[in-house]
């Protein structure tokens, strides 16, 4: 074994998603174990917030990620939701990498995104009616981090093989 990775999904999505599905592959391949939380029952929870329980979902990835760093390299991946709790989470455990989709650069006017300065990879699409572009650009320019724009949405639906395959050369280089 490699190293662990988690992926996270996206709001309202799933641990057997397209593109996280694609990410597992992507570690099964190049020697990384993998698993997939499901945050479906915190979605779910709309009393909680427009995005369902934000920091329970945050919590939840915080005690898989605790244990996960003990035995080793860890990297966590996330689309979205489960990109934005990713970067956090890594402000307090210990990662190697991080791999963020369709990334949201704050979650209303008070959250702003942050993230530890690890080896980071980005997939965002030029036409995310969601997240703009150019937030995501700013804050990738402003650390170095490697960022991949494809012509897509949000969904990144018609780049879900290069995602897998910008996942993989990420953890190739660590």
């Amino acid at each position: 074994m490699r190293g662990h990775a988690i992926l996270s999904h996206g709001f309202e999505s799933g641990p057997d998603a397209t593109k996280v599905t694609a990410l597992a592959e992507a570690a099964e391949r190049a020697g990384w174990t993998h698993e997939r939380p499901d945050y479906t029952d915190l979605d779910a929870k709309r009393e909680s917030g427009e995005l369902g329980d934000v920091p329970a979902r945050l919590q939840r990835l915080l005690v898989l990620a605790t244990s996960a760093a003990q035995r080793g390299p860890l990297v966590l991946a996330g689309s979205s939701l489960g990109a934005y709790i990713s970067g956090l989470a890594s402000l307090q455990v210990p990662v190697s990498g991080l791999f963020l989709m369709a990334l949201p650069m704050r979650l209303g006017d008070t959250h702003p995104f942050d993230a530890a300065r690890v080896p980071t990879s980005i997939v965002h699409g030029w036409h995310d009616e969601l997240i703009s572009v150019a937030h995501v650009i700013d804050w990738a320019r402003a650390r170095d981090t490697r960022l991949l724009l494809v012509n897509d949405t949000h969904r990144l639906s018609a780049h879900v093989a290069t995602t897998g395959d910008a996942f993989a050369a990420l953890l190739a280089g660590l």
